[in-house]
């Protein structure tokens, strides 16, 4: 029998392609992507000029979250009456002796309520000080992140991780908020914060994964085996427009990485290539807040577009990667974001690099001090090669910043 998640899956893949044969209207040729302009980062809601970095970080990023908050991901609570770390099980000699499991229930009480997230950690043996981590969050069938090791794939290679010196963390996104329409407010929309469901811009699926993310912080900087300044969290697809929520919203995490996230993650809405407002939240509509709707066929009208997204994780690292046949998440908008929104880590912050103008060609990464980018060969998924590439970031970003 199918798990709840592999169903919704071949479900969520079905629907994409239903799409295709049903509307014609979807683009994937660059000459039919129509005019635009995108919201200026460098200008305020007032008209200011943005030229420092107290102006960023004071006004014009605090605007941006919120416009964000408001119109596409809805709000992330932060109050809580208590959180608590359980570890419910341990292996200090997990992968054949090369890593330290430890297996955590976060446990989140508000209103006389709570909720429990599980936490998988392997952290390296090998090191004799505390552990940079790589936390994913995790949207596909649980045995992509099999603690026992008896199952592995290439989603989540934490074998591969644990061998370069980071330690792998993950959870899995039905621990917050099931990934589908029928069930989604189970867990803590329900149990925690029912009030946002009443809101326009309450929080809805994505916001929730985020949220889950930010506990798994809050675990990361009570760990004496992790080095929580360097931490990074990673989504694919639905997962990556989520770690681009969660880095915009927690300045806590040193890298933020989407992997091949498309509508609503790295890719600009207004290019209208691939997959659309209007059909992302016709076929998710539990994803998005419900003023996102607004915005269906009315992308221009947006106060905001992915570009700052990206910026509001300045000064903070952020890669993104595509995938060449994944053209349905528009690797050349996802760049474009990235390309744009990095002028703030370059022009508020002074930051030394800069992209090309054109779409680098697959399997090229770029790696600046700041940003990084590639292309895989294929179709979508993560990959031990996407994997590679984020650790080599990391590994660049690291050895600058400690030297």
């Amino acid at each position: 029998m199918l798990s709840k998640t592999t169903l919704f899956f071949a479900l969520y893949l079905l629907a994409c392609f239903t799409g295709f044969a049903q509307d014609e209207a979807f683009n994937y040729e660059e000459a039919k992507v129509p005019p635009f302009s995108l919201p200026d980062p460098f200008v305020s809601l007032k008209g200011e000029p943005i030229e420092t970095i107290q102006d960023w970080e004071i006004q014009r990023r605090g605007e941006i979250v919120s416009l964000f908050e408001n119109e596409v991901y809805g709000q992330v609570p932060r109050d809580l009456d208590a959180i608590r770390f359980e570890l419910i099980s341990e292996d200090t000699q997990a992968m054949n002796g090369n890593a330290h499991l430890k297996e955590i229930d976060i446990l989140v009480e508000r209103d006389g309520d709570s909720n429990r997230l599980r936490l998988i950690l392997f952290i390296p043996n090998a090191l004799t000080g505390p552990a940079p981590v790589f936390l994913l969050i995790n949207h596909r069938d649980p045995e992509n992140i099999d603690p026992t090791r008896q199952v592995k794939t290439g989603f989540w290679p934490a074998e591969k991780i644990v061998q370069r010196g980071y330690a792998a963390a993950t959870f899995h996104v039905n621990d917050v908020s099931d990934d589908t329409n029928e069930t989604f407010k189970e867990d803590i929309l329900n149990t925690l914060y029912p009030e946002q469901l009443e809101m326009g811009n309450g929080m809805r699926g994505l916001g929730a994964w985020a949220w889950g993310a930010m506990r798994a912080m809050d675990y990361f900087v009570t760990d004496a085996q992790i080095d929580a300044r360097r931490a990074a969290v990673v989504g694919h697809s639905r997962g990556g427009k989520a770690s681009l929520w969660t880095g915009a919203q927690d300045t806590r995490w040193a890298i933020t990485i989407s992997n091949e996230s498309g509508c609503g993650g790295a890719a600009l809405s207004r290019r209208r290539f691939g997959e659309t407002v209007k059909r992302i939240n016709t076929n998710f509509p539990y994803w998005f807040t419900d003023n996102f709707n607004r915005y269906n066929d009315q992308e221009d009208l947006l106060p905001v577009d992915q570009h700052l997204l990206v910026a509001a994780i300045a000064p903070r690292a952020v890669y993104v990667a595509s995938a060449s046949e994944d053209q349905w998440a528009d690797p050349k908008g996802e760049f474009l974001s990235l390309r744009h929104g990095t002028r703030v880590h370059r022009e508020i912050y002074g930051m030394e690099g800069a992209f090309p103008s054109v779409l680098p060609a697959p399997e090229s990464p770029l790696h600046l001090p700041y940003a990084g980018h590639h292309i895989r060969e294929g179709k979508h998924n993560l990959t031990p090669y996407d994997w590679q590439r984020f650790m080599d970031f990391a590994d660049q970003l690291y050895r600058k910043s400690y030297e």
